[in-house]
């Protein structure tokens, strides 16, 4: 009851104290809500982005084109020499005949097309895979480029490997900016803790004539910190909300225009629990880091 009490007085203190200096403890907390923010929001933009890629690798598929002077037997010949393989789950034969169509009643590309001497189409064959391994994808792409009459072999799932090498990549610098921010993030903490102590240096010095023991004139200290850092993580989550309510319909018309399932989303309570989580312990980390050093400097003095 008595570690409780005196945890219970600290904070109110260090809670009076933040409400004594409201202008300095404002851009403190906006400081640090900034900070947190910029990581915040790429990783939750990330978690939104990163299921496309997983969404379109879960059905890889591979198209073989023919060359435009092969005929419909040599086309029937290499579909039935791919529904074969072991790898293959399914096939789907494209007439050229059928993709001119669909070209000339393109509002974009139809009078270009209707105005061609010919069919510039080749047939093409697409091709789902029961071993979606990229090392099966790829294998059978090699050897179906050597086949006679195969112009072009697409594996059509290719963006979304790049759409994953490229979120693995933004993940890495997002961890290293959150890394970058954080130190910030102490250095606030750190330089304001400094402050607050050379400014009740006397109620410092005073408490240990009376006998108080570092710990206890270290928790009002490190209890301004936490509540700093935690006030710093809900202004984040805050920065976090408002460019989520300014960009949801701009994405929605972009992903639709597109034909994504895409639609960004609030944190969720155990997202924003981490966040002021790691907002209140990296308060804590700066006010004990500060007070370590600055007690000892005035316990030499």
């Amino acid at each position: 009851m008595n570690w409780l009490t005196a945890h219970g007085k600290a904070f109110l203190l260090a809670l009076t104290r933040l409400a004594q200096a409201p202008f300095n403890t404002l851009l403190s907390v906006l400081g640090i809500g900034i900070a947190l923010a910029l990581p915040a929001g790429g990783h939750l933009l990330l978690d939104h982005v990163a299921p496309l890629g997983r969404g379109a690798a879960a059905t890889p598929q591979l198209t073989v084109f023919m060359a435009v002077e092969a005929d419909r037997q040599a086309a029937r010949e290499i579909e039935n020499r791919l529904k074969a393989r072991a790898e293959v789950a399914r096939t789907e034969f494209l007439e050229r005949e059928a993709t001119l169509a669909r070209m000339q009643a393109s509002p974009g590309l139809g009078e270009a097309v209707r105005a061609l001497p010919k069919n510039p189409f080749p047939d093409a064959i697409v091709v789902t895979f029961a071993d979606e391994t990229p090392a099966a994808l790829e294998a059978l792409a090699a050897e179906a480029r050597k086949w006679p009459k195969v112009e072009h072999v697409q594996i059509d799932a290719d963006w979304a490997r790049r759409l994953a090498a490229f979120v693995r990549l933004a993940r890495t610098g997002l961890l290293l900016l959150a890394t970058l921010l954080g130190l910030g993030l102490v250095t606030i903490t750190f330089n304001t803790i400094r402050l607050q102590v050379l400014t009740r240096k006397d109620e410092v010095e005073v408490s240990r004539l009376l006998g108080a023991t570092d710990a206890f004139i270290r928790r009002p200290f490190l209890w301004y910190g936490t509540l700093l850092g935690l006030a710093g993580g809900a202004a984040a989550w805050l920065l976090v909300a408002a460019a989520w309510l300014w960009l949801r319909l701009p994405v929605a018309e972009l992903a639709e225009l597109y034909g994504l399932d895409l639609m960004l989303a609030l944190p969720s309570p155990l997202k924003s629990a981490v966040l002021l989580g790691v907002a209140g312990l990296l308060g804590w980390l700066g006010a004990a880091l500060s007070l370590r050093q600055q007690l000892r400097l005035d316990s030499v003095r």
